[in-house]
């Protein structure tokens, strides 16, 4: 799956989680039972979650933030409780209409600004903080630090992305993972070296004057992924 131009495996992500398995997702990032398997994965993605969070203000009154890659919505909720305002994207029609669905009854609709369509497209506007989780762990280095450096020229203050962190584990469990029903399978999860990608971030011209801050990495089971927190110098 290695050097996959950002366009056709933006097609095959897209094509995965609006048609193939949109109804094993919806449940995955729902309350109803899911399997052990499935269940490890959910507790990940709620601990990077939160974790991701932790890295931005606990006062977002007046902010304009980017969920990039928002899926079902969940971390467009918490980040309106916190004051601001969200254009949530996803590639995923489907992901988002049950983003839709699934606003709670406390939340302003007016503050999310629900969105199918491409989290690199300049015709989004400008952002104080961009949050990326688990939308970037399908590239390769070269595309994370290109995706990242499009999203800093319009974001004021500070972003937050996952990777996929390359580690022995973690090909493990790929190869374990190509045993789940064709449906059930996910694109190609890419390992990226840390130590590579932190190089990368300091030699890219484009996101000179950023400053990668703290950075945690999340293993639960069937799920593997790092944080890492971009910013520019106060």
């Amino acid at each position: 799956m290695s050097h996959i131009p950002y366009q056709d495996r933006r097609s095959q992500i897209e094509q995965y989680f609006d048609r193939t398995a949109v109804e094993a997702w919806e449940r995955l990032t729902s309350s109803a039972p899911v399997s052990g398997i499935r269940a490890t994965v959910r507790a990940g993605r709620d601990q990077m979650r939160a974790t991701m969070l932790s890295y931005l203000p606990q006062d977002l009154s007046g902010r304009r933030i980017l969920d990039a890659g928002c899926g079902t919505g969940a971390m467009a909720v918490e980040l309106v409780r916190r004051g601001a305002e969200v254009l949530a994207i996803d590639l995923s029609p489907n992901l988002v209409a049950i983003a839709r669905e699934r606003l709670p009854a406390d939340i302003d609709p007016s503050k999310i600004d629900f969105r199918s369509g491409d989290m690199l497209d300049s015709e989004l506007g400008y952002f104080d903080h961009v949050v990326a989780m688990d939308s970037l762990i399908h590239y390769e280095s070269l595309h994370v630090v290109r995706a990242v450096g499009a999203l800093s020229a319009r974001t004021v203050d500070s972003i937050v992305i996952s990777f996929a962190p390359r580690t022995p584990l973690l090909a493990a469990m790929r190869l374990v993972g190509r045993a789940f029903p064709r449906a059930d399978r996910a694109p190609s999860i890419v390992p990226v070296s840390e130590v590579t990608l932190m190089q990368s971030i300091a030699r890219s011209p484009v996101l000179s004057g950023w400053e990668t801050g703290r950075m945690r990495r999340i293993s639960t089971g069937f799920y593997t992924s790092q944080a890492l927190e971009l910013r520019r110098p106060e």
